[in-house]
């Protein structure tokens, strides 16, 4: 048992070592393993690779590793020495191979200690091969690789369902798209034989015989590269026959709608006349419910303009019943204020006739008299 401890210890402690770097003597006690003698001290190694006793196995591969960098032959740096690098190297086994010792002795030493305290097992053995197995280490590392073979097994085919399962799943998803694409090509072509069943009825019917350009080859409207002629052709054919989009239509419709109704409520207004008597509130409250209700039918109308529209630039906001009767009022007011403004101004005219001419007019009137 203590046989296979010791081999064991000793498969971990080189297991420590670079691969890249050949096997160094192991130190026990005094006594050296192989037969390699460092030519150097231990004392000069440690300054070579500028490290002190007791440092650990990372500072020492680090140091190395700087070290090496630093004066590797081939690194092409302007460092570089082979004499130096070979002291490094040597340096660098001395000072793996006495920390390698020391922990080794030190290691020796506890396992001394813990057989006259106690012989119970050590549980920390059991913590290696991620727990599993029992028995010696080498039926436990045994029983660890069955373990890993039959992990991996399992992720192999799991990994294999999963790439099966992706496959199916882009399988339906390609055939989706394609009864999809199908289905988007059968609608197109069934609208393009409609509107050319549509257009052959028509020409049938003599729908396009009082066409001014019956006969004539079209023209070239556009010489722009990036415009589609046969859409630009049939735009402008349409605009040229008075053929409009329905949005400008609806837009059109909607200007007039507003500009009649604002006027018929000023002129409602207007009849009533000045001032307010309860008779004539009452009229004027039902004129005002009545054009709330003809901009609440204009404002839907507004909302079908909205979605026909193609620029949104272009779309339109609900008009404001309230705020178009206190626009009413207004221009009924402005309206009165140039009436009385005119009536003065034609007062003024005629009393400075009167006053210009009156001796003309009475005279005239004496001569009627004498006359008759």
């Amino acid at each position: 048992m203590l046989t296979n401890n010791i081999g064991h210890r000793l498969r971990v402690h080189q297991a420590m070592i670079p691969r890249n770097l050949k096997p160094f003597p192991y130190i026990c006690g005094s006594r050296m393993v192989s037969g390699y003698k460092p030519k150097s001290n231990i004392k000069e190694s440690y300054k070579i690779l500028e490290l002190e006793e007791g440092c650990s196995l990372d500072d020492i591969r680090n140091s190395y590793r700087s070290l090496a960098k630093k004066y590797h032959p081939d690194s092409g740096s302007a460092t570089a020495d082979s004499e130096a690098f070979m002291k490094v190297e040597e340096a660098y086994r001395v000072v793996l191979s006495d920390v390698t010792a020391k922990k080794k002795t030190s290691e020796n030493n506890e396992e001394e200690e813990d057989q006259f305290k106690s012989n119970a097992p050590q549980h920390r053995h059991y913590l290696s091969y991620e727990g599993v197995g029992f028995g010696t280490p080498s039926q436990r590392e045994k029983q660890y690789m069955q373990f890993r073979v039959d992990r991996a097994t399992e992720q192999v085919l799991e990994y294999r369902k999963q790439r099966l399962e992706s496959q199916y799943a882009m399988t339906d998803l390609m055939k989706a798209k394609d009864v999809k694409q199908s289905k988007k090509v059968k609608i197109t072509q069934a609208v393009e034989r409609l509107v050319e069943d549509l257009i052959q009825e028509s020409m049938a019917k003599g729908d396009f015989d009082n066409l001014s350009g019956k006969g004539k080859p079209l023209q070239k409207f556009s010489d722009c590269p990036h415009i589609d002629p046969m859409t630009h052709n049939l735009n402008r054919i349409l605009i040229d026959n008075g053929y409009q989009p329905e949005w400008i239509l609806m837009q059109k419709e909607i200007r007039e709608t507003i500009e009649r109704l604002r006027k018929n409520l000023v002129q409602a207004r207007s009849n009533l006349g000045g001032p307010m008597t309860p008779y004539r509130q009452k009229q004027w409250n039902r004129a005002c419910e009545e054009f709330i209700e003809d901009i609440r039918k204009l404002n839907k109308r507004i909302d079908s303009f909205n979605l026909v529209v193609p620029l949104l630039s272009r779309q339109m906001v609900h008009f404001s019943a309230d705020k178009e009767i206190v626009r009413a009022q207004k221009s009924y007011e402005a309206l009165m204020a140039n009436r009385e403004a005119s009536n003065s101004d034609t007062k003024e005219n005629e009393e400075e006739n009167i006053e210009r001419f009156g001796w003309k007019s009475s005279l005239l009137k004496w001569l009627n008299l004498k006359l008759k």
